[in-house]
């Protein structure tokens, strides 16, 4: 195998994000789970299979912290073949694009998004975490870098998947795979959407941040395990022993995916972390740890005394002989 060139550099964060993920047993079974998926051939005619590849995306970024993970998606590049490297993360020939046919229009893409409950909630996230604001140093809401990349990365797995569209290293350009040909009097209302993506400040402040370390967002915090069970992992066969990482062309990356509070109706959280990573099913006040329960002090007096005449009323019944 030739040495990918971008390791004559002295640092190629993309392929030390890599070998990270290899070190980690999740990470490396759940990464090789989804290349194997996403790169088997169903024939000539079928490269993949793209709904199966998207599910093993979606598993891999709901099971694999994002200390890993965004590493592998947002790394930094100054060498071409470190750049295709990150833009092959999540095996775009099947997750991604689809080369033999037209770009679908983007409007369409969303339309299929939102009747899917939690595509819907995953891409209002995306709008809420990512939406640029100028009132805020970084262009990001509440300069939470992270909670933009959550965003991004959450939607990824979906027809709506977005991606690096090529391999630059003087601009990160990302996009859905669509254009807004064809979409008639919607053409303003799509080249906004698009916009969101390809000309967003705030996101892409957060990806170059991230690749050179400059974020200014701490780690999201791991939420309590007692109240975020996730489903029951699929079982899914170990890598084989040989496993490396010398195909330069499949490498991973995002993060647990969150799901937006907005969409659910619920009042976002206000702390640095902007979003919080449940499946819909799961975005309910019981594990919701912005929902607390207030108990007013005249509903606890007034407890207090039917407690009291509870406890008097065997008394009573006694003395009285009844």
């Amino acid at each position: 195998t030739g040495m990918d060139p971008a390791t004559t550099s002295r640092s190629n964060q993309c392929l030390d994000a890599a070998k990270a993920c290899n070190l980690n047993d999740n990470c490396k079974r759940l990464r090789s789970g989804y290349i194997s998926t996403c790169s088997r051939e169903l024939s000539a005619t079928e490269p993949c299979s793209r709904r199966k590849c998207h599910k093993a995306l979606r598993l891999f970024f709901d099971r694999v912290p994002s200390e890993f993970t965004f590493r592998l998606l947002f790394c930094s590049c100054k060498h071409p073949a470190c750049a295709e490297r990150r833009r092959q993360t999540i095996v775009p020939s099947c997750s991604y694009e689809e080369k033999d046919k037209e770009k679908p229009n983007c409007l369409d893409l969303r339309g299929a998004c939102r009747t899917d409950h939690l595509c819907r909630s995953r891409l209002a996230d995306f709008h809420a975490n990512c939406q640029a604001t100028f009132q805020s140093l970084t262009n990001c809401p509440g300069d939470n870098f992270q909670a933009c990349l959550g965003s991004y990365a959450g939607l990824i797995g979906f027809d709506i998947t977005p991606n690096y569209v090529d391999a630059s290293t003087a601009s990160i350009t990302v996009s859905p795979w669509c254009s807004c040909k064809g979409s008639g009097n919607m053409e303003e209302e799509c080249e906004k959407f698009l916009r969101d993506f390809t000309e967003n400040p705030c996101l892409r402040n957060a990806i170059q941040a991230f690749g050179n370390g400059t974020d200014l967002s701490p780690p999201p915090k791991n939420p309590n395990p007692a109240s975020t069970a996730l489903p029951k992992a699929e079982k899914s066969p170990a890598p084989p022993d040989d496993a490396n990482d010398s195909n330069t062309a499949y490498d991973t990356g995002a993060i647990g995916t969150c799901s937006s509070l907005q969409d659910q109706g619920l009042k976002p959280n206000n702390s640095k972390e902007q979003s919080l990573c449940y499946s819909e099913a799961q975005l309910t006040t019981d594990v919701m740890p912005e929902q607390k329960t207030f108990t007013h002090s005249e509903a606890g007096s007034s407890w207090h005394r039917e407690s009291w005449i509870q406890l008097l009323i065997p008394t009573l019944i006694l003395a009285l002989g009844l």
